[in-house]
């Protein structure tokens, strides 16, 4: 394990590839067979298991319901609306043939040339057109609406260079599909679950964001708006975590979708759509994680309490294990996730470098000599200090210490945050200064021609209008034409 860790890429010497080293050695996920693809190990898995359950109960606070829609999307359908097929085109990836063959000489399978499909299938990028072909026949009257669907499942977009979480052919992710009768009633919906992702990031990840609207080169392939929240990582980048778009009646009229309103006369009705991915992996890693491994926030972390007991020979590890089991189940019945790891074939210094490889929040060591003191050792992963704990008043104790160090990774995240947005209104400045990452406040013109330009020039792109800053008036520090706000720019993964 000593030697694993000393193999850990340092966050100064290679960010990117302390990342990659991180999700492998961590035990989070590995390359797959099928290249840009991955495999999501069972402790990666754990962790958006619990991410996915936290957002289904926030999903069904606002009346979504689950449900399920097919894998496959005829072609087809993605032609019915041209701003959105135009934005997935070129990361589909096409089913033309339904059936195998044996070859002639036994070598192999092959596709059988007589099974093509009268007309090809679309592995879902995402899931508008297929949706949106269902609601036509689940809307008739105003009294269906509003319509309020969210779907857990898997999609697929086309990827030439790709990263663990961050960005792979194949990811998981959830969407929710909402119909409305009026623009007013599916603009506060957009809005409302853009506040539930915030909420999830700050209060569950222990990330801070910056919400805000993107602009019109950068919002979702057939949106009239996209509602954004953005993280910076330890490396100053910017991370989308999560989008919520206001679609207008775009898909309403490329598949048709009417209701009759109170007055009994035909309507289009207005839709959003809003999702998070397993991206939001990604953005934990790189938000909290230092150079011994990952730091995981108590709240999502599938292990949250490891207890390791020291001990000479099979009878004395059976006296501690006897003894520290009530504290054990104390614990679990408090809703703590407790881990006792007992196992005889590892040492206790591989034991201490694994958990915190794996960012357990707190470890607890105990040997005879700690229980007949009633105390144990407890070690906080989020700042490594060690300390003695009382064995009585524990389940207290270490419930306060789990929201003790939830807080102060956020608090050490959002001081990081902070130190590095800054007001800018040079150009020559902000080239420069872009380079050692950050979000930037420039004025900006409202043109695509500038944006492209900055993004040319610099590799950094327009992250958001954003919410919760004073908005004067300015001049763009690139064209010199007058603004009416400042947008945060910055790079981006």
């Amino acid at each position: 394990m000593a030697k694993e860790l000393k193999e850990l890429t340092k966050r100064a010497d290679n960010y990117s590839q302390w990342y990659n080293d991180l999700v492998m050695k961590a035990d989070l996920a590995e390359q797959s067979a099928v290249r840009g693809c991955m495999v999501i190990k069972p402790y990666g898995y754990a962790i958006w298991e619990k991410m996915q359950q936290q957002l289904d109960a926030m999903f069904k606070e606002t009346g979504a319901q689950n449900a399920y829609f097919p894998l496959l999307i005829p072609k087809s359908f993605l032609s019915r609306e041209a701003e959105h097929v135009e934005g997935f085109a070129k990361e589909c990836a096409v089913v033309t043939h339904y059936r195998l063959r044996a070859k002639e000489d036994r070598s192999g399978v092959e596709v059988d040339p007589s099974a093509r499909l009268e007309e090809e299938l679309i592995i879902r990028p995402t899931s508008e057109t297929i949706i949106w072909n269902t609601y036509k026949n689940w809307i008739q009257s105003y009294r269906d609406l509003p319509l309020i669907c969210n779907q857990w499942c898997n999609v697929m977009r086309w990827e030439m260079r790709t990263r663990p979480f961050l960005r792979t052919s194949e990811f998981l992710w959830q969407e929710g599909h909402t119909a409305h009768a009026t623009k007013e009633e599916a603009e506060e919906e957009a809005k409302k679950m853009l506040d539930v992702y915030a909420t999830f990031a700050e209060q569950w990840m222990a990330m801070p964001v910056v919400r805000g609207v993107k602009s019109e080169t950068e919002r979702f392939a057939g949106a009239l708006d996209t509602y954004t929240i953005e993280a910076m990582m330890q490396d100053g980048k910017a991370l989308q975590s999560g989008t919520s778009h206001f679609l207008g009646q775009n898909f309403a009229k490329a598949f048709d979708v009417t209701y009759l309103n109170k007055e009994n006369k035909p309507e289009y009705v207005w839709a959003t759509s809003w999702g998070v991915s397993t991206r939001l992996i990604g953005a934990l890693i790189m938000t909290h994680s230092d150079d011994n491994g990952l730091v995981l926030p108590p709240r999502l972390a599938p292990i949250q309490v490891v207890i390791i007991p020291i001990s000479k020979g099979t009878e004395q590890l059976e006296n501690i294990s006897r003894q520290i089991a009530p504290v054990i189940d104390a614990l679990r019945k408090a809703g703590i996730s407790v881990k006792y790891d007992d196992a005889d074939n590892k040492r206790p210094g591989f034991k201490f470098a694994d958990y915190e490889l794996k960012g357990v929040p707190v470890r607890l060591v105990v040997g005879e000599r700690d229980l007949a003191n009633g105390t144990m050792e407890v070690m906080r992963r989020d700042t490594l200090e060690k300390d003695t704990i009382a064995i009585e008043g524990i389940v207290e104790n270490i419930q306060s210490l789990l929201e003790d160090i939830q807080q102060n990774i956020f608090r050490k995240a959002l001081r990081y945050r902070d130190e590095h947005i800054h007001e800018c209104d040079s150009y020559e400045e902000f080239k420069e200064r872009v380079k050692d990452g950050g979000f930037f406040l420039c004025h900006w013109d409202g043109t695509q021609e500038t944006e492209a330009k900055i993004k040319e020039e610099t590799q950094a792109t327009i992250r958001c209008v954003p919410y919760g800053y004073e908005q004067t008036e300015g001049v763009d520090m690139v064209s010199g034409k007058p603004s009416k706000c400042r947008v945060i720019i910055a790079r981006s993964y």
